[in-house]
């Protein structure tokens, strides 16, 4: 009997720790794209809606812009955008070196230095 208990299976609530979402859209995305939809309609619109002759072009070109930013957007800030932005992370290169203090007006205080240096030590014996 207590065999039988082990082997079942036990029911699991798959939303718990999941993000919200309105079905593939994240709902912590959705404040910027509205953002972002209304500046794009507004530069189109807005600044360079003289030069388009015809109101499909605008809005061809508002969702082409709307788009570009709600993708970049969501690269940048979304889920697991590490994916993505790690690749472009160098990784540093460590060396080991020494290198001699140079003097930009040309005065050589290290080899007045080491030289009172090597007197006092040499006096003190």
């Amino acid at each position: 009997m207590a065999e039988d208990r082990d082997k079942e299976f036990r029911p699991v609530n798959q939303i718990l720790g999941t993000q919200p979402s309105l079905g593939p859209i994240p709902a912590d995305q959705l404040f910027p794209w509205i953002i972002i939809i209304l500046l794009a309609y507004f530069i189109v619109n807005g600044f360079f809606g003289g030069l388009f002759s015809d109101e499909w072009q605008k809005w061809l070109w508002t969702i082409l812009i709307a788009g570009w930013g709600i993708a970049t957007w969501w690269i940048l800030t979304g889920g697991k955008s590490w994916r993505f932005l790690s690749k472009f992370i160098g990784v540093p290169i460590w060396t080991r070196g020494a290198a001699r203090y140079k003097s930009f007006f040309g005065f050589d205080y290290e080899r007045k230095n080491w030289k009172t240096k090597r007197k006092r030590s040499r006096s003190r014996k």
